[in-house]
């Protein structure tokens, strides 16, 4: 996906020079070798830090909400989705946003690479479906269908769903059997293997909110976790608090969630959180037809009411 940076740059430059936008959010290159981080340029001479590769995965939706500014972002599918999101929640204006659309064949996963060397990477690069990774000990090509992150193997939105100009051709959407074979491997444990499995999946969670603050749908003014009267959730590393944390913010984000990955890709313990979202939205899915992200007209089905909801639960 090299080849969408340059494009992105132009695209970018046009903008800045025209005063179409104040500003455009995107990626630059961090400071290892598999690292991307995002960046706000304002100035014409600065676009040549805008990039765009196969670690780009965080989701810059989470950095417009309440602008007043007329900016651009660099939007992959699952991006383009909660910027939609964010319209019909009143959280951003649609004038006010110049989207950048990424066709995007899916981000890898940094853990998978990790795990293939015995000590630190020391360079990585890409050329199509091919990576080069090396370290002191080793160089590695690896196809990077291999190590895609977990939410990009199952993603059926990869081309951005609203977009004012593009940084390339729209890519063949996946069609896949099922697309939520990881929640129906859950869904048939016990009910005690069920639970075991959400103990041990929270059991190294440090509270440090990362997930949270990464993801592009969690933006109240306080958060539950914060509030003190009453207050929901204690603030210690108590098992119950833990859990109940991961439980509320999934159930904030039903009906929300585009599947991003932004909280996995954020926590420093590689939780799989996840596992709490997924299974939301495949209820969403079954129960309602519902996807997040795909329509301006429509809210979340949490959000709405409908005479034909699904009431079988009500005894």
């Amino acid at each position: 996906m090299n080849n969408y940076t340059q494009k992105i740059r132009e695209l970018s430059l046009a903008l800045l020079k025209s005063k179409k936008v104040e500003k455009v959010i995107g990626f630059s290159q961090g400071t290892l070798p598999m690292a991307t981080q995002p960046v706000v340029v304002t100035k014409e001479e600065d676009v040549d830090r805008l990039v765009f590769n196969s670690r780009c995965a965080l989701n810059l939706a989470n950095y417009l909400k309440k602008s007043d500014e007329k900016v651009a972002v660099i939007a992959k599918g699952c991006d383009t989705r909660n910027i939609i999101t964010h319209i019909v929640e009143n959280q951003i204006k649609r004038e006010n946003v110049y989207i950048i659309g990424v066709p995007c064949k899916g981000m890898v996963d940094k853990n998978k690479i990790a795990a293939r060397f015995d000590d630190e990477i020391t360079s990585f690069s890409e050329d199509g479906d091919e990576l080069s990774v090396s370290s002191s000990l080793k160089e590695e090509t690896i196809d990077k269908q291999d190590v895609l992150k977990d939410n990009c193997n199952y993603c059926c939105h990869r081309n951005p769903v609203i977009y004012d100009d593009l940084a390339g051709d729209l890519v063949k959407e996946q069609s896949l059997d099922s697309e939520f074979p990881d929640v129906d491997a859950i869904e048939h444990l016990s009910t005690e293997d069920k639970w075991s499995h959400f103990q041990n999946l929270t059991k190294n969670c440090i509270r440090c909110y990362a997930c949270k603050n990464a993801c592009p749908i969690c933006y109240c003014p306080t958060c539950f976790v914060d509030e003190s009267g009453p207050q929901w959730v204690g603030k210690g590393q108590n098992k119950t608090d833990v859990d109940t944390f991961h439980f509320l913010r999934a159930f904030h984000c039903a009906g929300r969630c585009t599947d991003c990955g932004s909280c996995v890709e954020a926590c420093p313990m590689n939780i799989n959180v996840r596992d709490y979202t997924r299974k939301l939205n495949k209820d969403c899915l079954d129960l309602f037809g519902w996807e997040a992200g795909l329509d301006l007209e429509k809210r979340p089905p949490l959000d709405a009411f409908s005479p034909d909801d699904p009431n079988d639960f009500i005894k």
